[in-house]
């Protein structure tokens, strides 16, 4: 390998390296999984999967949407939802906007930046 080949593939190996450190799998893998009870009846819960998409329940409807991390932020697309209607169900859930994650509880917020509630990491 001649000197110059050599520098060109030091250089190409540090950048691919130097880009995997600026990804966001690094970030999200932290919080992807599954948060809250999203398989049991009247209880809220999410799966936060590692291509970006989120499914789950409120409780009563079932949620399809959109995750990404800004920083130490979890940031919710807008939830697609069904419209059931289930007596005695708070479905706090659905008006998830961000959230925060400080050990195993995933602490959510609505678009005013107030809590809404808690899931615990189920995983």
């Amino acid at each position: 390998m001649t000197k110059p080949t050599a520098v060109l593939a030091f250089a190409a190996v540090a950048l691919a390296l130097g880009l995997t450190g600026c990804s966001t799998g690094a970030d999200s893998a932290d919080v992807t999984g599954t948060w809250g009870t999203p398989d049991a009846s009247g209880t809220p819960g999410l799966e936060l999967k590692a291509d970006s998409s989120v499914t789950g329940t409120d409780g009563c409807n079932r949620l399809v949407g959109t995750w990404s991390m800004s920083g130490d932020t979890v940031e919710f697309g807008t939830f697609a939802s069904t419209l059931m209607a289930c007596e005695g169900v708070d479905t706090w859930l659905g008006g998830a906007s961000t959230a925060t994650v400080a050990g195993s509880t995933m602490t959510i917020q609505d678009a005013d930046g107030d809590e809404l509630g808690t899931l615990e990491r189920a995983d």
